[in-house]
């Protein structure tokens, strides 16, 4: 039975047009799994939006690996937000005026020009993040190629996601009037912030790229569930799993579905730096080396535990003695990271 990911889609498509149409200059993000609901669906959820008026004519991708995929469901420009290099895949000529190219060093520029003469092409601008981007000696000079020989649509920027960023985006807009960018491409910028720079900079178009405040952003509207496959009474002492470990004490093992390869049980380092998350990641150490790790399954609105790490394709839980017993082909509410999660089937429901 299958990890399921079930979509109110009234309910989501009513706050991905009301986040479209409160958000002007919008670009969406749709790259690796489609934060869950799949590339297509997004595309197909861009091309809609462009079809109701909202100004949306852009859909921004992670790879030139996933042009193709969006290119197909959505008729407008292609953004790769994976800057150009020459070991890049080819683009189809079919669709290569609609795709917009990244370039972060200024030895790219001339070198892509001579494989698509006239392309279109926005450059970064290097930020405090210091993943891609050129300085604003770097930029001035590439920015004059850009204007001549290609297409030129602005300048991007790329920040982090702890906010603050209005006070470095200033900082660098002299670098953008020396580069003659009419159009300044940003991301995880608050839509206060963003006001603000289009007060202060009437002759500049802001556009935020967003994914997840767009696709993810009324968490309500999606449901994650997994079946109960199997249901085994545990004494104090029984063997189980892979590992062959001892019960510790009285009670179930479930069986559900989901496993490594949906996500399920796999964990990115953690990037909160503050105190308290530090001392639990700390307390969920201990617990790991105990072997005892809280899973994402919930039944009856608690969490269960691991009875022993996820397999590929299932999970083993422990439910304690005196908890309700779920029958095989229940389904378990899943708290998932949607971009890390691929779901045997997803629903919509409505």
């Amino acid at each position: 039975m299958p990890l399921k990911l079930t979509v109110d889609s009234d309910r989501w498509r009513k706050h991905v047009q009301a986040f479209a149409e409160a958000t002007p200059g919008l670009v969406p993000v749709a790259k690796g799994n489609g934060y869950g609901l799949t590339l297509r669906k997004l595309a197909h959820q861009t091309e809609w939006l462009n079809e109701l008026g909202t100004g949306v004519d852009t859909l921004a991708v992670g790879t030139y690996n996933e042009v193709w995929e969006v290119a197909t469901r959505f008729s407008g420009s292609i953004y790769v937000l994976t800057p150009w290099r020459p070991y890049s895949p080819e683009i189809n000529p079919e669709i290569a005026d609609r795709v917009i190219h990244t370039i972060s060093r200024p030895e790219d520029l001339p070198l892509l020009l001579e494989r698509q003469p006239n392309a279109r092409v926005i450059l970064e601008l290097v930020t405090s993040m210091r993943r891609h981007g050129m300085t604003p000696s770097d930029l001035w000079p590439t920015s004059a190629i850009a204007h001549e020989r290609a297409r030129f649509e602005g300048v991007t920027m790329h920040f982090g996601l702890d906010g603050g960023s209005l006070a470095e985006v200033r900082a660098q807009m002299d670098a953008v009037v020396g580069a003659e960018a009419t159009t300044v491409w940003v991301s995880h910028l608050s839509a206060n912030e963003l006001a603000q720079l289009r007060a202060s900079y009437g002759d500049i178009i802001f556009r935020p790229r967003v994914g997840t405040g767009l696709w993810l952003g009324d968490r309500g509207a999606l449901t994650v569930t997994a079946t109960v496959e199997d249901v085994h009474p545990l004494e104090r002492g029984y063997s189980y799993g892979y590992r062959g470990r001892s019960a510790l004490r009285a009670g179930h093992l479930v069986v559900a579905s989901g496993g490594t390869a949906h996500g399920i049980g796999l964990e990115a380092p953690l990037g909160d730096t503050h105190l308290r998350s530090r001392a639990l990641a700390v307390a969920r150490g201990g617990l790991d080396a105990m072997g005892q790790s809280r899973s994402p399954y919930t039944l009856d609105g608690k969490a269960l535990w691991f009875a022993e790490p996820p397999h590929m394709q299932e999970s083993m839980l422990m439910l304690p003695s005196g908890a309700r017993v779920p029958a095989v082909g229940e389904e378990l509410e899943v708290r998932v990271r949607y971009t890390a999660t691929s779901f045997d089937e997803i629903v919509l429901d409505g």
